[in-house]
Parts: C-alpha cells; structure tokens; sequence
C-alpha cells in the first residue's frame, strides 16, 4: 500500500469566513468538545477495524480486542468469500495493529474487533474487503474503520450499496482517503466520514475541511503506532489518520448513543480545530 499522504491545507486560511461565522455565532457553537465527548472513555463502543488484522496481544492493547475473523476469497461462494473466526487472532503485517492502537489509545474502553481481509503484502481482493464490512454490519459494529480502498470502478456499486446499508442501520463508517490523487471508494461516498492526514502530532487537533470529498483532516504522517510482535513503528500516511477520527467518534457515541451518522459527522464538524476555540 502506498503511504505517500496527500498534504492538503488544513488552516483557518482556508476556512470561509462565512462558515467561521456559523461555527463562532450558529447553533453549532452551542457543541463544544466538552459536551461532545468530556469524560468518556468510548466504554461499550464496538469498533471493527477491516484490514490486516490485530495483534490481539500486543501489550498497548491491554485486552480491548474482543474477537475477529478472518474473510478468505472462495470463487465457488454466492458471495465469493469464506468467514471464519480468526485464532488465535493475529496481524499478518502491523496494518492493523497500527490503526487499533490508534483507536485505542483515544478510546481505551472500546471494544475492538477485527476483520482480517488483507495478506502480508497489504494484498486483498475486493469481495474480501467487501465480505469484511458486510460481517461487521451485520454483526453489530457501530463504528468500522476503513484504512483502505479500492480505485476499481466495477466495484463501485457494491461499495456504494454497503456503505449506503450501514448508514441506514446507523454504523458509523470511517474511510482513509487515497494516498495518491486518484478516485477510490468508499472514502468519495457521502455515507462515510473520509479522513487524510496532516502535520500535527496532537491526537485531538483535527481540521474540517469545507471543500470536500474529503471530509476531516487528522495526524497521519510520521506518527509512532503499535507495530508487530509488540513493537511499535513510525508510520505515514491517511491510513493512520482514520483511526483517529474513529477513536474520537467511539468517544462521542459512548456519551451520546442516541446520535445517527450524520449528527455524529455534524459533532465532529462543529468541534473541529478551525473553529474558533472555546
């Protein structure tokens, strides 16, 4: 997987004036990080991390990996995949390790499970991403995290119709956006909250962006994350920079489990750094 981040500018420069006045003076300044996530810890929040897998016993985990599965490509399957539990559980290249860490160390009292749909070479077809995000819906995730993507366009339907399927049944979906400037899914869909990486190092400086497809900018390019066998590795790219927002919004919906995908898009928006301070 390429990890070369796109750099977009996440600065107040680039903030309308017209938004600002909305965020400092409409009804979304009466949302503040306070009212948003004070106090919680993401207790009970189920987080499904679609990717590589998890070192389940990697000492930053601390036992938050609750189970998982493995999704193998079957050509002879109505679905063309095979789901099996994961286990042990293990990581076949530190990916997704690196993005529960993430999570984790945001929301510490989350539950995280994983679906594993990538090889060792960060490798998987599409019906296996597409086979992992469909187990995580239908087996009652409220977020999944989704650092990565497809650029096939014969892929764009079925994408289009899962992502559209868990934002109907309220499950939060979080997409990195692709490392190189080129379409891929599902980060470009509405459904989802797409998320690209920035300088900051600050696990809770993030940025809006008004000019989407991307929607959030948050730290991804030279950051220190779990890696294998208990280590731990400095990574870049907007693969880790999902994780974050994902993190933030298990913290937002252990405090306020009642909020739908797009309430919870409109927190993190009204709470996000090129917003006047309060």
């Amino acid at each position: 997987m390429d990890d070369e981040p796109l750099r977009p500018a996440w600065s107040e420069a680039f903030y309308p004036e017209e938004l600002r006045n909305i965020a400092i003076h409409g009804p979304l300044a009466k949302i503040t990080r306070e009212w948003a996530w004070g106090e919680s810890s993401g207790r009970g929040v189920r987080v499904a991390i679609v990717d590589s897998g998890i070192e389940a016993d990697h000492p930053a985990l601390a036992g938050a990996v609750q189970a998982g599965v493995v999704v193998e490509y079957d050509e002879l399957a109505e679905s063309h995949v095979r789901i099996e539990p994961d286990q042990p559980l293990v990581d076949l290249s530190g990916h997704g390790t690196a993005c529960a860490g993430i999570i984790h160390a945001l929301a510490p009292q989350a539950e995280l499970y994983s679906a594993r749909v990538l090889g060792r070479n960060m490798k998987g077809k599409a019906f296996q991403f597409a086979g992992g995000l469909r187990w995580a819906i239908d087996n009652g995730m409220q977020i999944i995290n989704l650092s990565l993507s497809t650029s096939r366009e014969e892929y764009y339907a079925l994408f289009h119709k899962l992502t559209d399927d868990a934002y109907f049944q309220n499950v939060v979906l979080v997409s990195a956006a692709n490392n190189i400037p080129a379409a891929s899914y599902p980060s470009l869909y509405s459904s989802v909250i797409s998320v690209a990486a920035h300088l900051e190092q600050d696990p809770f400086t993030y940025y809006y962006n008004p000019n989407p497809p991307v929607e959030f900018g948050a730290p991804g390019i030279d950051v220190e994350v779990c890696w294998l066998n208990g280590q731990t590795s400095v990574v870049t790219g907007n693969s880790f920079a999902a994780p974050h927002i994902a993190g933030l919004a298990a913290l937002i919906l252990a405090k306020h489990p009642e909020l739908t995908p797009f309430e919870l898009k409109t927190v993190l928006r009204a709470c996000a750094n090129n917003r006047a301070r309060r």
